[in-house]
């Protein structure tokens, strides 16, 4: 097959896999569903790999499909843009997706909405190729607004239940946020190039760097910093970037196997892949990257900090999710935009590993969720224990795993990075090397070993379901609460074993060539900071020796040690630190009051605006002033025209006369007033 047809292929079968399962898997059952589900999104994946196949043999295509709307030297058409970089995203995407399909059909044997899960999470793939795939800037933002919509549709999916409705509101608004800004920049990117087309805007982007743009009288700006800064809003919306992050951790309320899917390799994604697509243009705006630095890293650390307080499991992950975004933000603002795309291949296979791990876990637990239940798992659940054990140590960063040789890569390019407020970013991208390891085997410790915690709530089948957790029955698993868990079926345990494969060998086998072997070739802008970086790599094996003199892994090893101290030797100091922690822990456990300011101001004060125009708008003047007043109007004058109308005809003829009277007189007043 040619390049064009397996992009094709590869594209638009997970759509068609949808399509089928969507509408007829009610009438075909089940097996129908995940049948022709998993077969096209097989066949998407392995379509994807001869794509990456072809594009490595040195190979590249940029090619519109059809034109969707035309005018006078301008159109939108949907098309391909077939890179290196395109075709590293579309491998992973698929891999995963394939993995989280076969997974679901354990997770999901019980749910009434099986079918229709099936057929979401293709159609979610498709939206997911048809934005990293797009040759243009409209076919990116309508790939970006599908992702948005069916993520919607995921994390509601149980949409009987208030805060899984809750969730799914907040995610779809949170992005709209986003989306504006990213309006925005494509809205400066037409105006100013006449095209959405990549290849022309990139080509002419160095045409523009002196450019300059008013915004308000007085208030003018680099018209490349402007755009860059409005694409970035956008990717802060779906990267979930502080401020907009408060979406991602409530986004949990959706069933376990979209929160790999959403929050491992694809959705959350998007935005990183946003900003290295556009790196011609992000080298070009120094002030954007420098902002996109700083938000990195308060993202990194600070979300890191909320982990360490989550004692539901899936959350715990969802915070370590949103750190991780934050280094590869991080990567993105010192302008190694290579590190970055490394990073969020390496973190796709880990936390993948980790979501389903702990979907896993949940399974074996009967839907419960608080790791405070948990305890000792690791004799009945040995795959899922290791597996996840693997994510954790590829999540802390320590070597030779895979998140070791991009987590370290990030903060070695913060170190040589030129851009303003690298300094800062470097020193919380530390701090959060000890976090992040305290975290991930906090999971470990708290959930497999210790005491058995689980037994003490046995019978207790209610509690979970007042939390907002998962809450579907499970009557294969034939147990509740406090009676001995254990593995889970194959169906989930293969993915699991095939997902954490790659995370432990998969930096180790691409660090070189992607990172400095030029492997990304045009597809991403050259830097500086890539350039001083590639001076001082000697090799994957050499960069592991001397990962065990660097900070990062002193820094590590210390949140292992901690975090084996806390919940190993003495499980009972964490309650006491807390305790003495006081405030420090209070507000982390309110998430430092984003969502408490959130339903204050902009839902509370939604809530009363639309109260207010209600009572005011519609009630006082709508109702009581247009529409009723204009019925009292004109009641009152027909109760006076109805006097007039008494049926007898002298009062008629009085009237005439009267009449007549008035207007004779009105007519010599009139003559003598013009005479």
């Amino acid at each position: 097959m040619d390049l064009m047809t397996l992009a094709t292929v590869a594209a638009f079968a997970p759509l068609v896999g949808a399509i089928l399962a969507g509408f007829l898997g009610r009438k075909l059952g089940r097996t129908f569903a995940h049948t022709v589900t998993i077969a096209l999104v097989a066949v998407s994946f392995s379509a994807s790999v001869g794509v990456f196949m072809e594009v490595l043999g040195g190979k590249t295509l940029t090619q519109p499909l059809y034109t969707w709307l035309a005018g006078e030297g301008w159109s939108f058409h949907v098309g391909f843009h077939l890179d290196r970089l395109t075709a590293v995203m579309m491998t992973v995407v698929t891999f995963v997706s394939l993995m989280v399909h076969v997974y679901t059909i354990g997770y999901m044997a019980d749910d009434p909405g099986y079918q229709r899960f099936f057929a979401y999470i293709s159609l979610f793939t498709f939206s997911m190729l048809m934005l990293v795939m797009a040759d243009n800037f409209a076919q990116l933002f309508f790939g970006w607004e599908a992702v948005g919509l069916v993520s919607y549709l995921l994390i509601g999916f149980w949409f009987k239940r208030p805060t899984a409705v809750y969730a799914n509101l907040k995610a779809f608004l949170v992005n709209r946020v986003g989306d504006f800004g990213f309006l925005i920049g494509i809205g400066f990117i037409f105006a100013a190039f006449g095209t959405l087309d990549y290849a022309p805007v990139f080509a002419k982007a160095a045409n523009f760097k002196d450019t300059l743009v008013t915004l308000a009288p007085g208030w003018e700006f680099p018209l490349l910093t402007v755009t860059c800064i409005g694409l970035f809003i956008g990717a802060m919306g779906k990267s979930a970037q502080f401020p907009l992050h408060v979406w991602l951790p409530d986004s949990m309320e959706g069933p376990t196997p979209i929160s790999a899917l959403i929050h491992a390799a694809t959705m959350v994604t998007a935005g990183i892949f946003l900003v290295a697509r556009m790196s011609p243009l992000y080298e070009l705006a120094p002030a954007a990257l420098s902002f996109i630095v700083v938000i990195g890293a308060i993202t990194g650390f600070f979300m890191a900090l909320v982990a360490i307080v989550q004692t539901d499991i899936k959350r715990v992950v969802a915070y370590s999710t949103l750190s991780q975004l934050g280094y590869m933000t991080m990567a993105l603002g010192a302008a190694a935009y290579p590190i970055a795309i490394f990073h969020l291949m390496t973190h796709a296979f880990f936390k993948a590993v980790l979501f389903l791990g702990a979907g896993s876990v949940i399974i074996a637990m009967h839907h419960e969720q608080d790791m405070r239940r948990m305890g000792g798992l690791a004799k009945y659940l040995p795959i899922t224990y290791a597996t996840v054990l693997i994510g954790a140590i590829a999540n802390a960063g320590l070597p030779p795993f895979s998140g070791f040789f991009s987590k370290d890569s990030i903060i070695e390019a913060l170190k040589f990075s030129t851009t303003p407020g690298a300094g800062f970013a470097y020193a919380l991208a530390l701090g959060g090397v000890f976090v992040g390891a305290f975290y991930s085997f906090r999971l470990v410790f708290f959930a497999f070993h210790g005491k058995e915690r689980f037994r003490e709530v046995a019978h207790d089948h209610d509690h979970d379901h007042d939390h907002g957790h998962e809450a579907h029955h499970d009557d294969d698993h034939g147990h509740g609460h406090g009676a001995t868990p254990h593995e889970s079926p194959w169906v989930v345990t293969l993915p699991l074993v095939l997902l954490a494969i790659p995370s432990i060998a998969i930096g180790w086998l691409t660090i070189g060539p992607m990172l400095y072997g030029g492997w990304f070739g045009n597809a991403i802008a050259p830097s500086a900071t890539m350039t001083e970086l590639a001076k001082h790599f000697h090799g994957a094996g050499a960069m592991v020796m001397h990962g065990f003199a660097t900070p990062p892994f002193w820094l590590a090893l210390a949140g292992l040690a901690t975090a084996a101290y806390l919940y190993l030797v003495r499980p009972d100091l964490p309650a006491v630190i807390k305790e003495k922690s006081g405030v420090l822990a209070r507000i982390l456990e309110r998430k430092y009051g984003f969502d408490d300011f959130n339903d204050w101001f902009f839902a509370g004060g939604a809530r009363k605006l639309g109260g207010g125009l209600w009572r005011w708008g519609d009630r006082a003047v709508i109702d009581g002033l247009l529409v009723n007043g204009t019925a009292r109007v004109i009641g009152w004058f027909a109760s006076v025209v109805r006097r007039v109308q008494t049926g007898f005809v002298y009062h008629y003829a009085f009237t005439m006369i009267i009449g007549v009277f008035v207007i004779l007189t009105l007519g010599f007043l009139h003559i003598k007033g013009l005479g």
